[in-house]
């Protein structure tokens, strides 16, 4: 049930059903199901627990995965929840930096970009500080993270450094994990356009760095293309890595 546009996710969890011997059903926009015509999600959820084994979820609003999961009787996977979380892909950037280094306590790890509206990088502070990687939080100030998720941290004595210059830390970094600036989220498209070039990852800022990249995708203008083809550029095999995660993710889920 894709209430938001998707690539990797979508294609991801369908490849991986597939590769498990199952099938896909559903919508990739509300304009293809009766949700136009007034039918509330916990009505379309509940048919949709009536036809499959397991619900897979994107929507516009926060905790919607969570609402669903407690009205349904099968799985709720939730595929990205507005501003809130992406789970799933938190586990596929796990698998992926465990892959590259053979570990992830005291990796030191800069979440670059959009850190208020970016559920990826939400998820993945709270994986990271559980696992002891060292994270520093790097944004312009309008897009800080969220209070919520640095009280979580604190709270639970995971230690994290905020700045707003990359340079400042790089030399001591084993991962760049940026994101993109989501222009739509912005309930004010000026202030989008002030901050949308606020980092750029090319060849020149890490040649020589000991240091991969990671991005979530999709990118705009934030890693440059002459990155594309080094030993640094670790988003697509991110990606790539998107497939046998969630083929382990469904195929725990799904007990039947």
């Amino acid at each position: 049930m894709f209430f938001e546009a998707s690539t990797r996710t979508r294609l991801s969890f369908e490849t991986a059903m597939k590769r498990l011997g199952g099938n896909c059903i559903g919508f990739t926009g509300s304009d293809g199901s009766s949700i136009i015509k007034g039918e509330t999600i916990a009505d379309t959820s509940k048919m949709f627990e009536s036809y499959s084994d397991a619900i897979l979820i994107r929507h516009p609003l926060e905790g919607v995965a969570k609402f669903i999961s407690d009205i349904v009787d099968v799985p709720v996977i939730n595929a990205g929840d507005g501003t809130g979380q992406h789970p799933t892909q938190t586990l596929l950037d796990l698998y992926t930096i465990k892959e590259e280094f053979g570990k992830i306590k005291n990796l030191n790890i800069a979440l670059i970009g959009d850190l208020k509206y970016g559920r990826t990088v939400h998820s993945l502070s709270y994986a990271l500080g559980i696992f002891g990687a060292k994270m520093h939080f790097i944004s312009p100030n309008e897009l800080k993270m969220p209070d919520e998720i640095l009280h979580d941290l604190k709270k639970k004595k995971i230690s994290y450094h905020e700045t707003n210059n990359l340079k400042e830390v790089i030399d001591d970094l084993d991962i760049i994990y940026i994101t993109r600036i989501q222009k739509e989220r912005f309930p004010d498209l000026e202030e989008y356009e002030k901050i949308k070039d606020s980092y750029l990852i090319d060849r020149n800022l890490i040649e020589n760095k000991n240091l991969i990249v990671m991005h979530p995708l999709p990118r705009t203008d934030e890693i440059n293309h002459d990155i594309d083809n080094t030993k640094y550029n670790k988003y697509f095999k991110q990606a790539f890595n998107g497939v046998p995660v969630r083929m382990a993710i469904l195929k725990n889920l799904i007990k039947r």
